[in-house]
């Protein structure tokens, strides 16, 4: 059924209809145009232009804008930092494709340089062909102390040859990189990745909250300097991967926290009930900023596979009821959920509002990636991207581009 007919309406290809999270909140009784792969208009229905649609999708749960996923190492059983080529890359792209995160940075871990460099070269061309939106590397300029899953054979000093390198690789789609502000040679980092068009993403660090809160000063300046695709660095699984707090030692985290709540830091959160408890989940969006916060996976190959073996860079993981740990030490090793697991728990278990959880899983990651003007929202001009769910946030029906996304 049309809203606002006329003879001479133009036509769109699908209107989707039901209660939706629009960049204005939630919208009872909405409708999105859809013309192609873009959205042309979205609002309340009885608000519309005058249309008439090709196809009409009518949803009774929510819709959604599509999620956008800052961090991610694999799915479907297969990892990027493991993968022989792009074939095997997209299996992970399109498992949590089919679960709502319609765009997905592709995340490495610490490795040699050709590794580096050969899975670099892979993700830039899943990149240019518009599969993934950008690539994500967390190391090698690590603390060791604070590697978690990572190797510590393959962790070394900031190299900014290096990030030249595998940014020019890259070719425009290198996004983050995650460095411990006290690693020797950080600094030099810090400026280099903003030159190259990349965000440093603090973390894996066994650093003081003084050093944290000067590499945030740092990154930024260099950001600003540099006009970068966003002003404001990020930090990497806040609380993971981070010296604990300690009220004679506060340690990184509080001042990520401090720095989120100013507005100067975006800070990542785990939201999936192994990473972090649910009231640290809480605590965070409480006192950080109303952009400040995205929620990410940190998935690895077993999301949406059975438990058992498998493989996080050059390290075993062992996968048992739901939680990825090394095999060797014990150490958490990645995570399991899709991003739409991740703002369920955060709104069901959280007790996050659910308009902020969803833009922390869409508006804010595009606004970080600096596409918040093609992607992240379910507005007019965006790529037409979007998951209808459930009542308890299961997807249902997921569109990117326009197009229906198959099981």
């Amino acid at each position: 059924m049309s809203t606002h007919t006329a003879p001479d309406s133009p036509t769109v290809d699908l209107a989707v209809r039901g209660t939706a999270v629009l960049a204005q909140g939630l919208v009872p009784d909405a409708l999105v145009l859809v013309d192609g792969e873009r959205i042309t208009w979205a609002g309340p229905a009885s608000q519309a232009p005058p249309h008439e649609a090709a196809r009409t999708l009518a949803h009774d749960g929510l819709i959604l804008p599509g999620l956008v996923d800052l961090h991610c190492h694999g799915g479907g059983g297969e990892s990027f930092p493991d993968a022989t080529g792009p074939g095997q890359m997209l299996t992970a792209v399109r498992e949590h494709r089919r679960h709502g995160t319609t765009s997905l940075v592709a995340s490495l871990v610490t490795a040699d340089a050709a590794t580096l460099r050969a899975r670099v070269a892979d993700l830039a061309r899943l990149a240019a062909d518009g599969e993934i939106a950008a690539l994500h590397l967390e190391g090698p300029f690590l603390s060791v102390a604070r590697r978690g899953a990572q190797n510590p054979e393959h962790i070394v000093a900031g190299d900014t040859a290096l990030v030249r390198e595998l940014a020019d690789l890259a070719g425009g789609a290198l996004a983050t990189m995650t460095v411990a502000p006290e690693v020797e040679g950080s600094d030099a980092v810090l400026e280099v990745l903003a030159e190259v068009g990349a965000l440093p993403s603090l973390g894996h660090t066994d650093g003081s909250s003084a050093s944290m809160t000067r590499a945030v000063g740092l990154s930024g300046e260099a950001l600003r300097r540099h006009r970068g695709r966003s002003p404001r660095p990020t930090a990497t699984h806040l609380f993971n991967g981070m010296r604990p707090i300690h009220h004679r030692d506060p340690g990184p985290a509080l001042a990520a926290l401090d720095a989120a709540a100013r507005g100067e830091l975006v800070v990542e959160v785990i939201a999936d009930g192994v990473h972090l408890d649910a009231r640290t989940v809480a605590h965070v969006f409480a006192l950080a900023a109303e952009d400040a916060v995205v929620l990410v996976t940190d998935a690895m190959a077993a999301a949406g596979m059975p438990e058992g073996q498998y493989r996080l860079g050059s390290l075993d993981v062992t996968v048992e009821a739901g939680v990825a740990t090394l095999t060797d030490g014990g150490a958490i090793a990645g995570g399991t959920a899709h991003l739409l697991d991740v703002v369920r728990f955060a709104v069901l278990e959280a007790g996050v509002d659910l308009v902020r959880a969803v833009r922390a899983a869409s508006a804010t990651p595009a606004e970080v990636l600096g596409m918040q003007d093609r992607i992240g929202t379910l507005a007019a001009g965006r790529r037409a991207d979007a998951v209808l769910v459930d009542e308890r946030l299961a997807p249902v029906t997921v569109l990117r581009g326009g197009a229906l996304v198959a099981d």
